[in-house]
């Protein structure tokens, strides 16, 4: 699984990470950073308040999203770990001093061929990591009955990936809902038909998605119109630290929760956890386990980082994970690790 890193230096040398969405290491959104999103912002302030409003006027007619809505969410990212160094606050301090240092873990299985055996068998391996949540990329009841027996009574959530229209969706919600799921996330397609997420939700109160929603607004207009219970953004996608910002303000006052999407392993996995440390409670309404940072749960020879794979290392008994107090958000890579597997590198500066 890859990941287009963004490594920003200011004059002063302070030294800002941010990633976009990059799997397969996404050309589209490297040719968008190197020939038009990077340029802009050479010789600029880092001053958060100064560079980010002139950039999202200036890209506003490339659209709410695709490759350079995901180059700025990179750069954007790179811009608050700066401005949060400099600051010397770990992100979520330098946004709120009553944030968390500690955040619940769930783990994102990949898919398994629906095969239940294979599924009770990797979430017996999540458990024993000490997750206490779990997610699938099923979508038939058998292997998700099979999870259910397997979890018991922990939060678990599906990621059927657009798979339905309407009328098999509502069929499938149907036939899932006495296995009790906490979501079923982006359940059909296209991902942001918000007729039909509506339709859905209205009914089964269980839908979520933002993923890949058309930019902030797209998104914050679904979770107006009750089409979604669960919002989760991806902050690689949809502009990185800043629109985070907004889609968490306006969870709060529409009373819907906010879950990053975050199948990512470098400073957007770290950025994702920072926010949802400015969450006072690790709850849900009901009482249960607030599912927060998703972490995939694959298995890996080598970590970019301390928090790579929180399963390998950090994570608590009790599926907790503490967080970096460093200032920033926290992403020091291991420089032989990152040199050893760097796929392709370019540098974009006033001098090369």
């Amino acid at each position: 699984m890859e990941s287009l890193i963004v490594k920003i230096t200011t004059e002063q040398g302070l030294i800002g990470w941010g990633e976009g969405f990059g799997h397969k290491a996404n050309p589209a959104t490297w040719a968008a950073l190197e020939h038009i999103v990077a340029p802009f912002f050479l010789g600029r302030s880092t001053e958060l308040d100064q560079c980010l409003p002139a950039a999202e006027y200036a890209f506003h007619a490339f659209g709410r999203t695709g490759p350079i809505h995901y180059a700025l969410s990179a750069i954007d990212i790179a811009l608050w770990d700066i401005a949060s160094k400099r600051a010397g606050k770990p992100l979520r301090e330098f946004i709120d001093a009553d944030s968390r240092d500690e955040i619940n873990a769930y783990a994102s299985l990949v898919h398994y061929a629906e095969d239940p055996t294979e599924v009770s068998f990797h979430l017996s391996r999540a458990m024993s990591r000490g997750f206490k949540a779990f997610k699938l990329h099923e979508s038939l009841k058998p292997a998700i009955q099979a999870a259910r027996n397997t979890v018991e009574d922990y939060p678990l959530m599906v990621d059927v990936n657009c798979k339905w229209q309407l009328p098999e969706a509502r069929s499938a919600f149907e036939q899932l809902s006495d296995i009790n799921l906490l979501w079923i996330e982006e359940p059909v397609f296209p991902p942001d038909d918000s007729d039909s997420l509506q339709k859905l939700n209205s009914e089964f109160k269980n839908v979520s998605g933002g993923e890949n929603h058309s930019g902030v607004h797209g998104l914050i207009n679904d979770m107006e119109r009750g089409a979604i219970e669960f919002a989760q953004p991806s902050i690689g996608k949809i502009g990185g630290v800043s629109a985070m910002l907004q889609v968490r303000e306006a969870g709060k006052k529409l009373n819907v929760h906010v879950i990053p999407h975050c199948f990512y392993y470098g400073p957007a996995l770290l950025a994702s956890a920072q926010i949802i440390a400015l969450d006072p409670s690790m709850r849900l309404q009901d009482g249960q386990t607030r599912p927060e940072l998703e972490v995939p749960f694959l298995n890996w020879e080598l970590q970019l980082h301390p928090w790579h794979a929180p399963h390998q290392g950090l994570l608590n008994s009790d599926g907790t994970l503490p967080l970096p107090t460093a200032p920033g958000i926290g992403f020091e890579p291991d420089a032989e690790v990152m040199s050893q597997h760097t796929i392709r590198y370019c540098s974009v500066g006033t001098s090369e």
